[in-house]
């Protein structure tokens, strides 16, 4: 089974593009270290304030799946750095 997950974050404390670059960068490392998933930045790359993450991984069985992607959102929420704000799950 493939879980797929598109989540939107706001980075209230950046002011600029490197720092948003410097955050996401430990994130991305975080979550990719820590869980068996890829990811990649969907959009708003040229915005200093907002990011969306695309995160998918392959499993057995979809309940394997899903509890990966709601590992990988709590990492995210963990990040003081960032909130959350939007994020749609797919089972395929």
């Amino acid at each position: 089974m493939i879980t797929y997950a598109e989540v939107e974050i706001f980075l209230y404390e950046c002011h600029s593009l490197k720092e948003k670059r410097s955050i996401l960068k430990r994130l991305k490392n975080r979550l990719t270290k820590d869980l068996n998933i890829a990811l990649s930045e969907l959009d708003f790359q040229d915005l200093w304030q907002r990011s969306k993450f695309g995160i998918v991984t392959v499993s057995e069985s979809g309940e394997i799946g899903e509890h990966v992607i709601q590992q990988a959102l709590q990492v995210i929420d963990s990040f003081t750095e960032v909130e959350r704000t939007i994020t749609n799950v797919e089972l395929r």
